[in-house]
């Protein structure tokens, strides 16, 4: 089954697939998804364990988290439209023998119509600020997951200092990501995320920021959310 008109941006996947080949490369553009990933996989193992889990990876580009919450004991199916990306995590999962994880070339939207109330956890990591209808993947996520199950969301705040830091400092100043990774327009405050989740059934349990200090190039997770931001929900 595929959707009349898809919520993909083609310019976004083209932008990603030529990154590709990269994915798993701790020292190129990828890097900082490399070193916030342990973060945001204890964040999210320590308000529910995967271990035994079924967990759904929306927007899993080339399998970096997914991988990780399937060596958590997860029963991982990590999605995505981009099929290079695709290719190269699950090329990575046969080389690092990874048990516990598989991946589809499909929608959010398109696996909801199939897969209603399936999921014990569902993670959206950088995703939703590339396609063109946030609000949809996360109907889409809410529609998934089980019953008193978990949703995670990260994205990037809309305001003058995620302009300052997200799109100036870490594209051009720092060149921590290749320019044009982010445009300012897409990006979404918490209100307005918030928002999307409770009007999709989810009960918003909780938020983390981000932090990343240039001169010792390390990240932390904290209280500010003013620019990279997480956001845990769960199903009533």
């Amino acid at each position: 089954m595929t959707t009349q008109t898809p919520n993909v941006d083609p310019a976004e996947l083209a932008k990603f697939s030529e990154l590709a080949h990269r994915w798993w490369d701790p020292e190129s553009e990828f890097r900082p998804l490399h070193q916030i990933n342990p973060l945001r996989l204890e964040w999210i193992h320590g308000l529910v364990p995967l271990t035994g889990l079924k967990v759904l990876d929306v927007g899993c580009g080339g399998g970096i988290l997914a991988d990780a919450m399937a060596r958590k004991g997860a029963q991982v199916l990590g999605i995505d439209l981009a099929t290079k990306s695709l290719k190269v995590a699950q090329l990575h999962a046969l080389e690092a023998g990874t048990k516990g994880i598989e991946y589809r070339e499909i929608s959010a939207e398109d696996l909801a119509a199939e897969q209603t109330e399936k999921f014990d956890v569902i993670t959206c990591m950088e995703m939703l600020e590339h396609v063109p209808d946030p609000a949809l993947v996360v109907q889409a996520c809410a529609q998934m997951v089980k019953p008193g199950g978990w949703v995670f969301f990260s994205t990037l705040n809309r305001n003058p200092k995620s302009f300052l830091f997200a799109i100036v400092g870490a594209e051009y100043i720092l060149k921590l990501l290749p320019k044009g990774t982010h445009e300012f327009a897409r990006l979404i405050k918490p209100s307005e995320l918030t928002a999307w989740a409770r009007a999709a059934g989810l009960d918003v349990k909780g938020f983390k920021g981000m932090a990343y200090n240039p001169f010792t190039k390390r990240y932390w997770l904290n209280q500010d959310t003013s620019v990279n931001y997480l956001l845990a929900c769960q199903k009533a």
